[in-house]
């Protein structure tokens, strides 16, 4: 089995170690991400938004290793607020109601970011041609 990592350029990726997609033959795995766009953390005080933005974040670096919305089977959401999952819920199931993954949501204390308010990931799986 091939493993290709696919790095988004971003400035923690080097300084962590880490890579935003890793593609191991079939499966694309997408690391943690967050509403963080250009350095800049997108709906602050905003659940929704920043689920949003953040599976905006996480789309992106499936769409690299080319597959899409409908090739994710799972998805985790990490919340520093449960009382607020009624708003990344809605994102969740605006982006996916087409074709349902199977999701864990959690909350966690803390994120990277005193402004984040989520982090997600995928994992993604497309039968080899």
């Amino acid at each position: 089995m091939s493993v290709r990592r696919l790095s988004s350029g971003g400035p923690w990726e080097e300084v962590v170690g880490y890579c935003r997609a890793v593609v191991a033959g079939p499966w694309v795995l997408v690391s943690g991400s967050t509403a963080t766009v250009e350095g800049e953390v997108v709906g602050v005080d905003d659940m929704y938004q920043q689920t949003v933005a953040a599976f905006g974040v996480a789309l992106d670096g499936l769409q690299r290793a080319g597959l899409d919305v409908a090739d994710v089977v799972r998805t985790r959401i990490y919340l520093t607020d449960m009382t607020r999952q009624p708003e990344a819920g809605r994102a969740h199931h605006e982006l996916f109601a087409d074709h349902p993954p199977a999701n864990t949501t959690v909350e966690v204390s803390a994120l990277a970011h005193p402004d984040h308010l989520v982090e997600v990931e995928i994992d993604a799986y497309r039968e080899p041609a």
